[in-house]
């Protein structure tokens, strides 16, 4: 409990220097939005989260409210997100009815923008525009949604029943609700296990035949299982991605994979039977796997699918788009049980790695200890700043390689008032910079084109976090033999450009801004200018950027411009 109760005051602060930081005019609810969306995208959990607040008719029977919403590439999952958020220094209570009332709301936002053309009642302007619009007129969205994941975020303790699963227009809306408990344990444990019991009743019905392998070792054990499609198809419904391994979850999305897809599903619809002999099956980890006397999994702790997660998504939406019988599917699965709880990650993480071989993905790549991310962090942790006009002492940029190194040297540094003083002068705030951040940076000045298209570009930018930093280690992060102090002065060039950029796009609380599409306007002004420059035979002196540590008022004028054009 005082482990919970020192992670919400943590987590309050967070909010209050987020909101006080927010060029956005954030309220203290939608800083707690970005924070809890950005702990979930870390986890695994969601992608592509945009954080945009609409609300109407509070207190009438037609309110609706809405804090966020992400929408899968190819349109066939939505998820849509509303805060209860506390201000309090002590962690309250959630009631049911609270929790009743968000549903209500959320819920309505659905119903009135897929039925009601909502998008006619808001301001093009509006946040929420964009994906009302894409709601009520997008046939491709319509044709292929299977799945609405509703998720009410709280900063509150909530120990009551989940809401049950709502239809709307022929489309399943599932809820959850994410705590302070589910927050802390995402924070700690970077994702929450996937426990499944078979005599749960939406799995009893399924066996799964399971043989152990006659292997004694420190390390794992091993066992092959016979997996009916249904019961893939169902674990699928509830946990999404959250089953697949979350380190190898970015490269799975850059396969070819419309092919193999194609394949699945006409093997399922024409030939069920002979889908056990055409698939190559699954690689799962798990903690603990239990068996009856007959040879049946009776529960599995922790699973995770760390090679297959495109059969198993291939099957369940080829059972939800096509009605598909899976009677007659079966998959194999090769499940490896981690022994050793101390070295889960590095195992699982060897596992997926060795798993994926075919992806062609570095095999550094599954990890946050890539050592081409760890060399960067090395030239940013001793690369000063040159001296300036505007400063006479040398800092640092400082690349938060994984979350929280910035505040545990902070706190290991800074005890007093002077040395934390001193710190935050060596190690300025607005000069740190996480992986997302870093491929944000970098991509906006790129262009990489294979034979599929355009496939790094300001619009990979664009796409959001997840898919751009995916974009980035597979094809702009260079070798760690050409990583060296020119390259992190060029990024960190970047980096100035761009939040030049943003900060000339102007702000909703100053009321300065130039409209309300900054996440696009920058990374394609910016992607613009380099592409001008590039086209005349020259290159943009990011030396000069980073010797005088700004941009130039001629620079920053001609930004501007471009911008208003742009936008």
């Amino acid at each position: 409990a005082q482990l919970i109760d020192k992670f919400y005051l943590y987590l309050q602060e967070e909010v209050a220097v987020r909101q006080a930081a927010s060029e956005e005019g954030d309220s203290q609810e939608q800083a707690f939005t970005r924070i809890a969306t950005e702990m979930l995208s870390e986890s695994g959990e969601v992608e592509g989260v945009t954080v945009a607040y609409d609300e109407k008719e509070i207190g009438k029977k037609g309110q609706h409210k809405v804090n966020g919403y992400a929408m899968s590439d190819d349109y066939e999952t939505i998820d849509l997100f509303i805060s209860i958020y506390n201000t309090s220094s002590k962690i309250q209570s959630i009631t049911k009815a609270l929790i009743d009332q968000a549903v209500t709301r959320v819920t309505n936002f659905f119903r009135k923008a897929v039925y009601n053309d909502y998008q006619n009642e808001v301001a093009e302007s509006s946040d929420i525009f964009e994906f009302a619009h894409t709601l009520a007129t997008y046939k491709d969205l319509k044709d292929s949604l299977v799945r609405v994941n509703i998720c009410i975020l709280t900063n509150g303790d909530y120990k009551g029943e989940i809401p049950s699963v709502a239809t709307i227009n022929g489309h399943k809306l599932f809820y959850r609700v994410i705590d302070i408990n589910y927050l802390y344990r995402i924070s700690e444990q970077a994702r929450v296990p996937i426990e499944i019991d078979m005599t749960d009743e939406n799995y009893s019905k399924y066996k799964i035949h399971c043989l152990a392998a006659d292997i004694k070792n420190e390390d794992y054990s091993a066992y092959i299982a016979i997996i009916p499609g249904g019961f893939l198809a169902e674990i699928y419904e509830q946990y999404g991605a959250r089953l697949l391994e979350q380190n190898v979850r970015t490269f799975l999305q850059f396969g070819n994979s419309k092919s193999v897809n194609t394949g699945i599903r006409k093997t399922i619809k024409e030939t069920p039977h002979m889908f056990l002999a055409y698939n190559n099956g699954l690689a799962a980890t798990a903690d603990n796997i239990d068996l009856s006397e007959d040879g049946c999994v009776t529960r599995l702790s922790n699973l995770q699918i760390v090679n297959g997660g495109q059969t198993t998504a291939s099957i369940y939406h080829t059972w939800k788009k096509d009605s598909a019988d899976l009677s007659n599917i079966f998959v194999q699965a090769k499940i490896s049980v981690v022994k050793r709880q101390e070295e889960y990650s590095t195992i699982v993480s060897d596992i997926s790695r060795f798993s994926n071989t075919q992806n062609k993905v570095n095999s550094a790549d599954f990890s946050s200890n890539n050592p081409r991310l760890l060399t960067i962090e090395k030239w940013s942790r001793f690369l000063l700043t040159p001296t300036t006009e505007k400063s006479n002492i040398p800092s640092i940029w400082f690349f938060e390689r994984t979350r929280g190194q910035y505040k545990n040297l902070s706190l290991k540094e800074g005890f007093t008032s002077s040395r934390k003083k001193a710190f935050e002068i060596k190690y300025p705030k607005n000069q740190v910079f996480n992986k997302y951040e870093l491929a944000k940076y970098v991509n906006t000045f790129e262009e990489v084109i294979e034979k599929k298209g355009i496939v790094v570009s300001p619009h990979m930018v664009v796409r959001g976090n997840e898919k751009n930093y995916g974009a980035f280690l597979n094809y702009t992060l260079p070798e760690v033999r050409a990583i060296n102090n020119v390259y992190f002065e060029d990024v960190v060039a970047k980096a100035i450009l761009f939040k030049t950029a943003d900060k000339l796009y102007g702000n909703k609380r100053s009321g300065n801004n130039i409209g309300e599409m900054k996440q696009v306007v920058v990374p394609y002004t910016l992607g613009l200018i380099n592409h001008f420059v590039s086209q005349s035979g020259k290159q943009i002196d990011y030396y000069k950027i980073w010797k005088q540590q700004c941009v130039s008022e001629e620079l920053s004028r001609f930004i501007y411009d471009l911008m208003v054009e742009v936008n």
